[in-house]
């Protein structure tokens, strides 16, 4: 079949032909046009149809007409599985290219995607940048990607996505192209320096990627989750724009997946947001263990958008892509640099603020949080908000259930320190025999440690267990016989442990 769109040159005249009302079936006023480095994209009334570039840039081709057939398949397909009320069908575009027809009849001269239209001023990005991004929204994208990693498909063992050898790949070819791009030209010493330590990381974490192929950690993950490719539509997420055109850039670990939308939001400036984003992406998936390949492919992620602004800059976009070029490269060399993480544990009776304690630790200054009530379900096969209804000392919460929570909290801790991030386990840590484990962790470690100690009024304690067990928005079910057994048996920090408490009085 010949390809009358085969160049860049015939792409660009396509696209302008179909500025013109009269190409589309439905009602049509204007027709706005929006480049990327790979795609032409036509906002026409309630519709939008996107094309693809007759480009062959080695990580992707779609330099035949059936090649970009088959990729607005796979566009509509994967899509499909985030946002189906965006994603409609492939639509032909028959005709001339002078007088092209969307959906026309006879034989194709293009094929493009058909998706439903929503307004472009709702991207998150823009929201962001804006300061009209709702307060919970970050978080919600965090669930529901954690949600939907969960419900993916882990690669088969016959497969070669997601090895070691795999997973380098990109990222070497990553180098090799912005070492090529005139617009990076003054970046080479920093690019090299980056290029090495990737390289470093990549041996040292090789068991660990190994590893976490073996366990499912390796699925069919939406591949390009930036804050540009979510929308938030009537208090409703769209994510969009997955990769389709490239199987091995979307077979990835869930880790990478998760690094593009932190480093995006370190790009934009929003820390505090960044941390709840992970935070809430931790709590709900359980994966502390993606910690440890975390800044290797923030870089990774950083270096795919600094790329994409030197294509960009080749392509008319100019200065402005230049620039983000060069803050894209200083953000992945900030991801390079060694921390000395710290270890905080708190104590304190059910109600009195541990949880609002740690949320801080969270937000302001990016400590990964060990929530006891999530950990406790979560080795129940619960959600972090379901209900258990256990009584006292039976169900999640016999002593056998405690020692398990308290060991699994022990382990994700230092999993994380590991991985070179400070922590926060947030549990009452009422008994010495609890706390001792954790003290000998921040040794074993050469972090410094903090016994958190949270205390309120034991009538505003109360107040508050009936006013949270009444909202049923949060994972604790402690009641009022739950701080009956705690006042009880508590065993505040003392003797040796008495050099590393801090006080908060949480009365207000």
């Amino acid at each position: 079949m010949t390809d009358p769109i085969a160049t860049l040159e015939a792409h660009r005249a396509l696209a302008e032909a179909l500025q013109a009302p009269e190409c589309y079936p439905w009602p049509v006023d204007t027709v706005e046009r929006i480049e990327t480095h790979i795609s032409t994209v036509l906002l026409a009334g309630e519709y939008v149809v996107k094309l693809k570039k007759p480009l062959d840039l080695g990580f992707l081709d779609f330099s035949s007409l059936e090649r970009r057939r088959y990729f607005c398949d796979e566009e509509i397909r994967l899509n499909g599985r985030l946002a189906p009320q965006i994603y409609l069908r492939r639509v032909a575009i028959a005709g001339s290219p002078a007088e092209p027809r969307v959906d026309g009849e006879g034989d194709a001269l293009e094929h493009a995607v058909l998706m439903r239209r929503f307004p472009e001023n709702e991207l998150m990005s823009r929201l962001l940048r804006e300061g009209r991004l709702p307060a919970d929204a970050v978080e919600r994208l965090a669930e529901t990607v954690a949600h939907f990693h969960a419900g993916l498909p882990s690669v088969g063992e016959e497969s070669e996505y997601g090895t070691p050898e795999t997973v380098a790949e990109p990222m070497r070819a990553n180098f090799r192209a912005l070492e090529e791009l005139p617009a990076a030209a003054g970046l080479r010493a920093e690019l090299r320096a980056l290029a090495r330590w990737s390289e470093a990381q990549l041996q040292r974490l090789e068991p660990l990627i190994h590893q976490r192929r073996a366990s499912g950690a390796v699925r069919e993950c939406h591949g390009d989750l930036h804050l540009g490719n979510v929308a938030w539509h009537q208090d409703e997420l769209i994510i969009f724009d997955g990769i389709e055109f490239n199987p091995a850039l979307r077979w990835i670990d869930t880790a990478s997946e998760i690094a593009f939308t932190v480093m995006d939001l370190d790009f934009e400036g929003a820390r505090r947001l960044r941390h709840r984003f992970l935070d809430r992406y931790l709590e709900h998936s359980g994966d502390y263990q993606a910690l440890a390949l975390l800044p290797l492919y923030a870089v990774y992620r950083a270096l795919v958008r600094a790329k994409i602004n030197g294509l960009e800059a080749e392509q008319g976009a100019g200065g402005a892509a230049r620039e983000a070029l060069a803050e894209h490269v200083q953000l992945a060399r900030g991801y390079t640099a060694a921390q000395t993480p710290e270890l905080v544990i708190t104590y304190g009776l059910s109600g009195s603020g541990k949880s609002t304690r740690a949320r801080r630790l969270v937000e302001e200054r990016g400590f990964v949080r060990l929530r006891s009530d999530v950990e406790r379900k979560r080795l129940f096969g619960l959600e972090p908000r379901a209900r258990s209804d256990s009584a006292l000392d039976s169900g999640l919460y016999t002593p056998e259930a405690t020692r398990r929570t308290y060991e699994r909290l022990l382990e994700q801790a230092e999993c994380a320190l590991e991985a070179g991030f400070s922590v926060v386990v947030d549990a009452a840590f009422l008994k010495a025999e609890r706390r001792r484990p954790f003290l000998d962790l921040a040794e074993r470690t050469g972090c410094r440690f903090r016994i958190l100690h949270v205390r309120a009024d034991e009538q505003v304690l109360r107040g508050r267990l009936r006013k949270r067990l009444a909202e049923g928005r949060d994972p604790s079910e402690a009641d009022e016989a739950v701080l009956d057994a705690q006042l009880r048996t508590a065993q505040p920090p003392s003797g040796d442990e008495a050099a590393f408490v801090e006080t908060v009085d949480a009365d207000g």
